[in-house]
């Protein structure tokens, strides 16, 4: 079946089958579920911790507002006006010392409520953190952890004093992982403090998340930090490790596919890649390492959904993989 792949704004996605418009928000048509979604947010705080992550909004203020175009074949940024880009950077840096802007929004409620409307039954956060200034690990883990609804991730710097320390300490609030930034943290994947990270994780049985790949709208040092052969070291020297590749290498997925390809301890999450990159996916990566995300709330989660419905239309097994299976068997525990 052929399916359109841009649309004049985000509601217009119910002219797929897999989608209805209820009181003006997308649903799932709910045969179709559950579903995990390995790739979500709160609002990053890295001073103050002002936005309160318990409280319920309206609306959500996506990254990617849902009255935009969504051209569902291209990564997904290109969907961004200049205008849009400017608004994002100003909530993610000037903001951040507040509890305002469209990041007051990126609250749990807010997300699980959003899940529920698209039968995602599981998100897993990632916080990200600096050592000292930020505790974005323990806001969120602090905030989630009675919510079954929620995987919380923790975050280490490399360079963070007594890693070890953190790590046990994470784990002891929660943590089921760990997520490593270069571009945001300012370390690239192939350093050796890096490699420590890596290895220390992979003691522990934490899978280690990292943002992988280039975006073309970080910085020069972010994206040069981001490149995906740099990868390699982290995952060669440490095959006991659980290494998952966010955006499957964002806009260099040959190579991240060729990692996933080459070693049996990498997976590859989708978050961002076009359509004709999922198919891609769907085809020639490994089928039970594949993980489905959105990267809420820069986007909505009925994005990720279209794609990886659309490319597994005639791939059931792997549909069935990428929607909640593979995650299920990596993130033991999660509900059956």
């Amino acid at each position: 079946m052929t399916h359109p792949t841009a649309f004049p704004d985000h509601y217009a996605l119910a002219k797929l089958p897999y989608f209805d418009l209820v009181d003006g928000r997308l649903r799932l048509d709910p045969a179709i579920g559950p579903a995990i979604d390995v790739h979500t947010h709160l609002a990053l705080d890295y001073v103050t911790g002002n936005v309160d992550l318990n409280a319920e909004h309206a609306r959500v203020e996506h990254y990617l507002d849902l009255l935009r175009a969504i051209d569902l074949d291209v990564y997904i940024n290109k969907n961004f006006s200049p205008a849009d880009l400017k608004k994002m950077e100003i909530d993610l840096t000037l903001l951040s010392f507040t509890s305002r802007g469209m990041r007051r929004t990126h609250t749990a409620p807010n997300l699980a409520r959003e899940m529920a409307e698209l039968s995602i039954e599981t998100s897993v956060l990632l916080p990200i953190d600096f050592p000292y200034i930020s505790k974005n690990s323990e806001r969120w883990l602090a905030a989630t952890n009675a919510r079954k609804s929620f995987v919380c991730f923790g975050s280490a710097h490399p360079f963070q004093p007594n890693l070890a320390g953190r790590l046990d300490m994470l784990m002891e609030m929660g943590a089921r992982g760990i997520k490593m930034h270069p571009a945001v943290q300012t370390v690239p994947p192939d350093h050796p403090r890096t490699i420590k990270l890596v290895r220390e994780c992979a003691k522990r049985n934490l899978p280690i998340f990292f943002h992988c790949g280039p975006v073309e709208i970080e910085t020069a040092l972010g994206r040069r930090y981001s490149q995906v052969p740099r990868y390699e070291r982290a995952i060669a020297e440490n095959p006991d490790a659980t290494i998952i590749l966010g955006h499957s290498g964002a806009l260099q997925m040959d190579d991240a596919l060729g990692f996933a390809n080459k070693y049996p301890n990498v997976w590859l999450e989708t978050a961002s890649q076009s359509l004709t990159n999922h198919k891609r996916l769907v085809a020639e990566a490994p089928s039970d390492r594949l993980l489905m995300g959105s990267d809420w709330p820069f986007y909505h989660q009925s994005t990720t959904l279209a794609k990886t419905l659309i490319a597994t239309e005639n791939a059931p097994a792997v549909r069935a993989g990428m929607l909640r299976d593979n995650a299920r068997r990596l993130f033991k525990g999660l509900r059956a």
